[in-house]
């Protein structure tokens, strides 16, 4: 398989990283073997739901001279606007997979695909399936119907019934590199200083750090950084300033903890000189105070502090007031 062959199989979902899975499903291809069903198995937001519409392109392209999807012939076209008679995807409903999904989706495999080859079939989040739904697809998964592929997305840190696997090709995804998900996020419209942080913060993951981007959090975190480093403040003489920050922390809720992570990678930043040498360092256009690394190490302690109080449900408002007082000394 040449290097032209496996990255040609992408060009149609434009899909960085995630060499393995392209060359496994490249070879596949070639050789005419694609199995019934494959499980896409990895974090959260590395583009296996991307990949996966890629391979049902692929597998439904009109050119047969080449391996992978051309982008240009009528089914490509079809899959390009989001529109093609013979490819389905089943999400969760309110964040499960339920047993009537998978008959209905039974019920469709019984009948032959609209227009192509193959129906090729997406079923996202295979870990929120209810026990009756796994069973339910199993006896699909063993007696399969012909001329259906069906590829299942899993998040890799969640347990799924090790009878799907089985009766799956496992194909393993990974995070992807900094570089990468700063390239994704800026080609998606995030500024580059943000997309640092927020590469990051989700550790490979360009689909969980534009969720973040839509929130208030990278605003919020340089308000904070600001106030921590500004040398006139006082946390006793602004302490109603402290207090306003601090309610705006916690008015994040479920997004509070993501901040917390971002103050932890500016601390680790100063603690480690703080160059802006585009390694993915943060602090180099942070001007202020000057912590000794033993008090940069409290102020760590301090943020994990929060974040134990914060797992156990403390009151949010009262956490943030608490760790700003500590940060700020």
């Amino acid at each position: 398989m040449t290097g032209m062959a496996v990255s040609s199989f992408c060009c149609f979902t434009q899909l960085f990283g995630q060499e393995k899975a392209k060359r496994m499903l490249s070879r596949s291809l070639a050789a005419g073997r694609v199995p019934h069903a494959y499980i896409f198995k990895g974090p959260e937001g590395v583009g296996k739901r991307l990949f996966a519409r890629g391979v049902a392109a692929a597998v439904n392209c009109r050119d047969k001279e080449r391996i992978g999807a051309c982008g240009v012939c009528v089914s490509c076209k079809k899959f390009r606007s989001m529109n093609h008679p013979d490819f389905q995807v089943v999400s969760p409903e309110k964040g499960v997979i339920k047993i009537d999904q998978i008959r209905r989706l039974t019920k469709e495999l019984s009948y032959p695909p609209y227009e192509s080859t193959m129906r090729v079939v997406v079923l996202e989040d295979v870990q929120t399936m209810r026990r009756e739904a796994a069973n339910s697809l199993l006896k699909t998964l063993e007696e399969p119907p012909e001329n259906n592929l069906l590829i299942l997305t899993a998040e890799a840190s969640q347990e799924i019934l090790p009878t799907l696997t089985s009766r799956c090709q496992v194909v393993p995804f990974s995070q992807l590199s900094v570089d990468d998900t700063v390239t994704i996020l800026v080609q998606q419209g995030v500024e580059r200083e943000a997309a640092l942080l927020l590469a990051r913060l989700s550790e490979g993951s360009p689909g969980k750090a534009l969720l973040f981007h839509k929130t208030a959090m990278i605003g919020l975190w340089r308000k904070t950084v600001s106030f921590l480093s500004d040398k006139a403040m006082d946390a006793d003489r602004d302490v109603g300033e402290l207090l306003h920050l601090a309610e705006n922390m916690a008015s994040l809720k479920e997004e509070l903890p993501s901040l917390l992570g971002l103050l932890k990678i500016w601390l680790r930043d100063l603690l480690l000189g703080g160059a802006a040498d585009g390694s993915g360092a943060i602090t180099g256009t942070i001007s202020g105070k000057s912590w000794h690394s033993s008090e940069l190490f409290v102020k760590l302690q301090a943020i994990d502090r929060a974040e134990r109080e914060l797992a156990r449900n403390c009151t949010r408002s009262l956490v943030c007031e608490v760790l700003l007082f500590k940060l700020q000394c």
